[in-house]
């Protein structure tokens, strides 16, 4: 059968109070609570414990009756158990005091530890940050870069593809005045006079001239 938050405390409380007393902070490891459980049950147990010391340290009846007859000896007794019971109260009240401050020793030791782990996550994840940053930054020069070239190859290929069209301009006249060229000079049928050398010149300038004006705009493309 499970056993309680509160049994658990208790338990705790008991077995620990065979070697020395109790607190807060060694019966919550005991038992495996929350520190307020602890905490509550812990102090519950400690004043049924007072209640049952103070019932069985009640003075007996018999001394009562006696303390009726003989009142100075009745007297002395009773001054003797207030004194010894003042005792165990400073006692009590020292101990207490002194489970306090171990507690309290505790509690700081834990603080520390705490705020200790805490430094470390926090150094670790700057760290981290600091990392990423720089990692993000070599990705955004190298983004940059990529897009640099990338337009310089663009550039390239239109610089390209005007020279290419160009050039395909240049061999079409070429062609075109060749083959004006090569008309002009075939051999004329049988009957048929050729008058028009000078047309044959004129076409070879025209061609001429065309190549010429088309490697003046692909110098000045450039």
């Amino acid at each position: 059968m499970t056993q309680s938050v509160k049994d658990r405390v208790y338990a705790a409380a008991e077995r620990i109070s065979a070697d020395r007393r109790p607190t807060v902070s060694t019966v919550r490891a005991a038992a495996g609570v929350s520190n307020a459980d602890a905490t509550r049950y812990l102090k519950e147990w400690s004043e049924e414990r007072q209640a049952a010391g103070s019932r069985l340290a009640a003075t007996p009846t018999v001394l009562l009756e006696a303390s009726a007859r003989l009142a100075s000896t009745a007297w002395a007794e009773a001054s003797a158990l207030a004194d010894e019971r003042h005792a165990a109260v400073e006692a009590a009240w020292a101990q207490e005091r002194n489970d306090k401050d171990a507690e309290i020793a505790e509690l700081v030791a834990d603080l520390d530890r705490l705020t200790e782990e805490h430094d470390t996550t926090v150094s670790g994840l700057k760290t981290q940050v600091e990392e990423l940053q720089a990692q993000l930054g070599a990705l955004s020069r190298e983004l940059d870069q990529a897009r640099a070239a990338e337009q310089e190859a663009t550039a390239a290929a239109a610089d390209t593809a005007t020279k290419l069209a160009a050039a395909t301009a240049r061999d079409t006249a070429l062609q075109a005045a060749y083959d004006a060229l090569l008309a002009r000079i075939t051999p004329p049928g049988p009957g048929t006079i050729n008058h028009a050398p000078s047309d044959h010149t004129a076409t070879t300038d025209a061609a001429n001239r065309d190549a010429g004006d088309q490697d003046a705009r692909e110098d000045g493309s450039r």
